[in-house]
Order: structure tokens, then C-alpha cells, then sequence
């Protein structure tokens, strides 16, 4: 996830967004459709065998296209994919990333 928050933060250049969205995402003041996005994608990181057809309607709600609803659920699963594969063989962060982390790790102000 920290590798994520850094492409998160480098791109909208808020930090306490990023900090939020690692605390509760819920409470990162996100638009809808970026909350039904974030509520979606628990289901399939947490419970992938437990999908069904009715998991993408609140994202339909929300907007989105047939298309779209795709893409989340490619991001998402490759997402879960290479963090498992990254936990499952040990992998450190980058050398860059250390510092990322520590400043992550201070009390929040």
C-alpha cells in the first residue's frame, strides 16, 4: 500500500488525503462514485468467492459504465495479485520508499 499512497500523493499532491485514505477512506471527503469504488473493491480483496452479479449495482449507481465496472474489477484483482505475490516472496520496499514510510509512520497533526 505505501508504494500506492506515494503514486497517490506524487499525483494529487495531498497529503493528508493520502494519510486519510490509509486510515478510513470514508472519511476522505471522497465523491460517491469514489466511495462505491472503494466499498466495491473490499469485497474482492477480502472475499472473492462471495462475488456475485449484485456486488456492481451500487457502482451502476454510481455511474458507471459496463466498461468501467471492468476496469475496477482488473485494477483491483491485479492489485491483490502482486501484493500477494510481493508479500508471499519476502519483497522490501524500494530503498526510496524508506523515507516515504517513516514520514507516514509520524503523528498525524
Amino acid at each position: 500500500m505505501e508504494s500506492h499512497g506515494e503514486d497517490l500523493r506524487r499525483l494529487t499532491k495531498d497529503d493528508k488525503l493520502v494519510k486519510q485514505l490509509k486510515i478510513d477512506y470514508r472519511q476522505a471527503g471522497l465523491s460517491d462514485r469514489q466511495k462505491a469504488l472503494c466499498e466495491f473493491a473490499h469485497k474482492p480483496t477480502l472475499r472473492p468467492a462471495q462475488m456475485t452479479k449484485t456486488d456492481m449495482d451500487p457502482l451502476r449507481v454510481a455511474g458507471l459504465a459496463d466498461k468501467d465496472i471492468l476496469d475496477a474489477v482488473q485494477v483491483t484483482s491485479y492489485f491483490n495479485y502482486i501484493n500477494r505475490v510481493a508479500d508471499a516472496l519476502g519483497v522490501d520496499p524500494e530503498p526510496w520508499m524508506q523515507g516515504v514510510l517513516e514520514k507516514d509512520q509520524e503523528p498525524a497533526e
